[in-house]
């Protein structure tokens, strides 16, 4: 996701904000009672228990499971009067910065029409009298417009200052005139290497950039000060929490994410777990010098491994695809590296020891993906942990290579509800074999670890855990599950979550169950999730989360 600016007007003052995270300092060894508590072992199968003990390190000493007497040099009891408690859920692939800036800016991502859309946008700069309007969560596909919007219909709405709007997906971008003008961006400019102007009759650029165009604009934006930062991070935590999000793997951090980041943990309010991945090569080496960085602040921050891009996304027929795109004749889509450049790349980066995570959707990114990994694995022997982020369209023939090269398919299930109809549409049906395909991933032996992609999607993991073993929609549909032979099982859909997740950021030996010497990070919750039907899992909520033995954040 791409970092912008933000109104000052949306901004609290950090000290108020930070006061909503202030928590007990660390105390002796205590106990949470009286819980319906459950987790994963590492065999994946369900342990319960009805109590359970930390240090003040906040790491796990013991389980109590039935009624056996409760120890007596405790220095704290907390009664949770049967209420059910589990691991704390990990997101395999997310934005932090990207989800806290849509907090705090223009979001249309609730959007039901074009219409809709322009009339939000028209309120929003009536009320906000900056020099940029800037925003995003369009879709055009949820507008089921048909085409991308225009510049001209942007004008109509805001004409007197530039206003630039991404896509959901983050890759592409909707501008206005007066935002083309400042970019220099004219019927003479040249498609840019990996991106696309969308264009009318003549070659005039009708305002919508897809992916490497869009740093045309995205260049000359004004960029967040470091309090405008500040407030996105902590707006992005908060939520993050009141899920149940405990940890989650942040792809294609920035320096100036990372900047942010320490400065939370240097002032104590960096409360969720962050796995960082760094955005290119050079990011990597800028921020680790020659290898990953330590675990910091408590196993809260870590940079391990390289994200990478080999194509953009279906909505805007920026997934990569080895034939044409079936409803758009001539369209494969867009690579967005030769072969031999996301070899030289990911070697470059495992030659310091980074973990590389490569962005692949389309069917030929894929195997662009896995053919550089198979050259790869003959050089490093070792479990290198490579991650495929997304994985949505796979030739079947590729699903064995997941399995024999060790490959953790980083995927979405909120992604396949949502894109259902576009994917027959962009696909047809050959290739929907090899789509959202998370069972045939599984049984060929690859690891699974789930997330949402926020803020693209929404964070909510109630939500994407139901879709994994459902393959439906909030409102129960398609009847039967999409495509329902490649669900997973609910306990499947758990662990990618939880166990899954923390092994594909190499923190497995830290969180994502409960064990003895693990980190007490944990949830209260409303009602057992594994006895829930699909609807009332969508509908968890999140009483307590905690967080190294302290409570983080607590429902009002």
């Amino acid at each position: 996701m791409r970092k912008t600016n933000l109104s000052g007007r949306l901004l609290a003052p950090l000290a108020a904000i930070a006061a909503l995270f202030l928590t007990p300092a660390a105390r002796a060894e205590g106990m949470v009672d009286n819980v319906n508590g459950m987790t994963l072992d590492e065999k994946g199968q369900v342990v319960r228990f009805r109590a359970i003990l930390f240090r003040s390190d906040g790491k796990i000493t013991r389980f109590l499971t039935g009624k056996e007497r409760r120890p007596k040099k405790l220095e704290w009891r907390i009664d949770m009067g049967g209420k059910t408690l589990v691991p704390g859920m990990i997101d395999a692939h997310g934005h932090v910065m990207g989800l806290g800036y849509q907090l705090l800016q223009l979001d249309l991502s609730a959007t039901n029409s074009l219409d809709e859309a322009l009339a939000k946008i028209r309120a929003y700069a009536a009320a906000n009298p900056t020099k940029w309007i800037i925003g995003g969560g369009w879709n055009q596909e949820r507008w089921k417009l048909g085409r991308f919007p225009t510049a001209a219909e942007l004008d109509a709405a805001v004409g007197d200052r530039p206003v630039w709007l991404e896509r959901i997906d983050g890759h592409a971008g909707w501008a206005n005139s007066r935002a083309l003008a400042v970019a220099g961006i004219t019927t003479a400019t040249k498609d840019p290497s990996g991106g696309r102007i969308e264009r009318a009759a003549g070659g005039k650029p009708t305002g919508v950039l897809v992916d490497g165009a869009m740093a045309l604009v995205t260049k000359v934006l004004p960029q967040p000060t470091p309090r405008e930062r500040n407030a996105a991070f902590l707006a992005a935590q908060d939520r993050l929490l009141a899920l149940g999000i405990t940890a989650t793997a942040d792809m294609g951090t920035s320096v100036d994410d990372w900047t942010t980041y320490r400065r939370m943990g240097d002032l104590g309010l960096l409360k969720v777990r962050i796995m960082s991945y760094a955005s290119g090569v050079e990011t990597a080496l800028a921020i680790g010098g020659q290898a990953p960085t330590p675990w910091l602040y408590d196993d809260r921050l870590r940079m391990g491994g390289i994200k990478l891009y080999t194509d953009g996304a279906l909505g805007s027929r920026g997934a990569w695809l080895k034939a044409d795109y079936a409803d758009a004749p001539g369209e494969k889509g867009l690579g967005f590296l030769a072969d031999d450049q996301l070899l030289n790349l990911m070697a470059r980066g495992s030659m310091d020891g980074f973990q590389i995570a490569v962005h692949a959707i389309g069917d030929r990114a894929n195997q662009q993906a896995l053919d550089a990994i198979e050259v790869l694995s003959q050089t490093y022997k070792d479990n290198r942990r490579w991650r495929i982020e997304h994985a949505q369209v796979i030739d079947p023939k590729d699903f064995a290579r997941f399995g024999r090269l060790g490959v953790i398919a980083s995927v979405q299930p909120v992604h396949q509800t949502s894109d259902r109809a576009m994917a027959e549409a962009r696909l047809g049906e050959a290739r929907l074999a090899g789509a959202y395909a998370w069972r045939s991933l599984l049984q060929n032996g690859a690891k699974l670890a789930f997330g949402s992609d926020y803020p693209v999607e929404s964070a909510d993991p109630w939500a994407g855990w139901a879709v994994s073993f459902t393959r439906q929609d909030a409102d129960g549909q398609p009847l039967g599950g999409w495509r329902a032979q490649e669900a997973v099982t609910r306990e499947q859909g758990w662990a990618a979550f939880t166990t899954g997740a923390a092994f594909a950021g190499f923190a497995e030996d830290r969180i994502g169950r409960l064990a003895v010497g693990m980190r007490a990070d944990f949830l209260i919750l409303d009602r057992d999730p594994l006895l829930a039907s699909p609807a009332e899992l969508r509908g968890t909520q999140v009483l307590e989360t905690w967080v190294g033995g302290n409570r983080v954040w607590q429902r009002k």
